[in-house]
C-alpha cells in the first residue's frame, strides 16, 4: 500500500535586493531626539542669534539692524587684542601648573592609593560640592596681604622673582597675574586629575612588570611605558583646563585687577555694562574661534584621537 503523505508548503522565496525587515530601526533615532532638540535650542539657535548680533549697527535707544557690519571684528581685535593675549598666557600657565600637580597624583591614585583610593577621589572632587565663585572668593584670603602664604613666599625670596617677571607687585599677591593663575589652577585643577586617572588605570599592570623582567629603570618604564599610554588623558586633560581658564572672567575680576582683565571680563563689560551687543557678539565668536584653531592645531600635533 502507497502512503500518501503532504507536501510541505512551499518556501516563499525572498528576493536578495530586499533585506528582511528589521523592527525597531528607528529606535536609536527617537532616544537621540530629545538631545539633538536640546542643542538645538540651546546651542545653535543662540548661535545664531549672537552671530547675527555681531554685524548689526545701532544703539539701545533706536535698535540694532542687521547691516552685515564685518568691520566691528577688525574694531573688537585691534582694540583688545592685549586681552586675547593675556587670556591665553593665562590660560597656558593653569594648564600646565595642572598637569605637574595633577599627574603625580593621579599616579598615585591609580597605583599606589590602594584602600585610600576612594577617599582621595572625594577629595579630588570635594571643591565642586561648593560654588565656584565661593571657591574663588575663599582665595582672597588665602593670598591675603600680610596673611601666612605671603609671609612664606616673602621669606622664601619667592616674590623677588615673581616680581622681577612681572608676575607679582612688590610684596603683594592679590591683583597679580599670580592671583589669578593660582585661582584659575585651583578651579580647575580636577578636571585634569579626572582624565588622568582614567587614563592611567586602563593600563594593564603586567606592562610594567614585563618592562621590570628587561631590566627597564623606573623612570624608563615610565617615559617608554606608562606616560604613552596616558597620553589620551593628558590631551583630554588640558583641553578640559585650558578652553574653560580662557574664557574665563570670575576669577580676574575677583582676584586681579583692571591690568590682569582676561577677554572674559571685556565680553561681560561689553554685555552687561556698555550695552554694545555687537562688540560683545564679536569677541565671543573671535574667542571661539581663536579656541577652536588652537584646539585643533593640539590635537593633531598630539598624534592621538583616543580622548578619555
Amino acid at each position: 500500500m502507497a502512503v500518501v503523505t503532504e507536501a510541505p508548503p512551499p518556501l516563499t522565496s525572498t528576493s536578495p535586493d530586499k533585506p528582511p525587515r528589521r523592527r525597531g530601526r528607528w529606535t536609536p533615532y527617537w532616544l537621540l531626539l530629545p538631545g539633538i532638540l536640546w542643542l538645538v535650542v540651546f546651542f545653535a539657535l543662540p548661535m545664531i542669534y549672537q552671530a547675527s548680533t555681531s554685524v548689526q549697527t545701532g544703539s539701545l535707544e533706536e535698535g540694532y539692524k542687521v547691516t552685515w557690519h564685518f568691520a566691528t571684528y577688525w574694531d573688537a581685535l585691534s582694540e583688545y587684542w592685549p586681552q586675547f593675549l593675556r587670556s591665553v598666557l593665562y590660560a597656558a600657565a593653569a594648564t600646565v601648573l595642572c598637569l605637574l600637580l595633577g599627574y603625580p597624583l593621579a599616579y598615585l591614585i591609580a597605583f599606589r592609593a590602594g584602600r585610600w583610593r576612594n577617599l582621595i577621589m572625594i577629595l579630588v572632587i570635594a571643591p565642586f560640592f561648593t560654588s565656584f565663585l565661593i571657591r574663588t572668593l575663599a582665595w582672597k584670603t588665602i593670598l591675603a596681604d600680610g596673611g601666612p602664604v605671603v609671609a612664606t613666599l616673602n621669606a622664601l625670596h619667592v616674590l623677588d622673582v615673581t616680581s622681577w617677571l612681572g608676575w607679582t607687585s612688590g610684596d603683594r599677591v592679590l591683583a597679580t597675574p599670580l592671583a589669578v593663575v593660582c585661582g584659575l589652577t585651583y578651579n580647575f585643577l580636577p578636571f585634569m586629575i579626572l582624565p588622568l586617572y582614567t587614563s592611567l588605570e586602563r593600563i594593564d599592570g603586567r606592562l610594567h612588570e614585563a618592562a621590570g623582567d628587561l631590566y627597564a629603570r623606573p623612570f624608563t618604564t615610565f617615559r617608554k611605558v606608562t606616560f604613552p599610554l596616558s597620553t589620551p588623558g593628558v590631551v583630554s586633560g588640558t583641553l578640559l583646563t585650558f578652553i574653560p581658564a580662557a574664557g574665563d572672567y570670575v576669577n580676574a575680576d575677583l582676584l586681579g585687577s583692571t591690568d590682569t582683565r582676561m577677554v572674559g571680563n571685556v565680553i561681560q563689560t561689553q554685555f552687561l555694562r556698555v550695552l554694545d551687543y555687537p562688540t560683545a557678539a564679536a569677541l565671543s565668536f573671535i574667542l571661539m574661534a581663536a579656541i577652536l584653531f588652537m584646539v585643533t592645531f593640539y590635537i593633531r600635533r598630539s598624534g592621538t584621537e583616543d580622548l578619555v
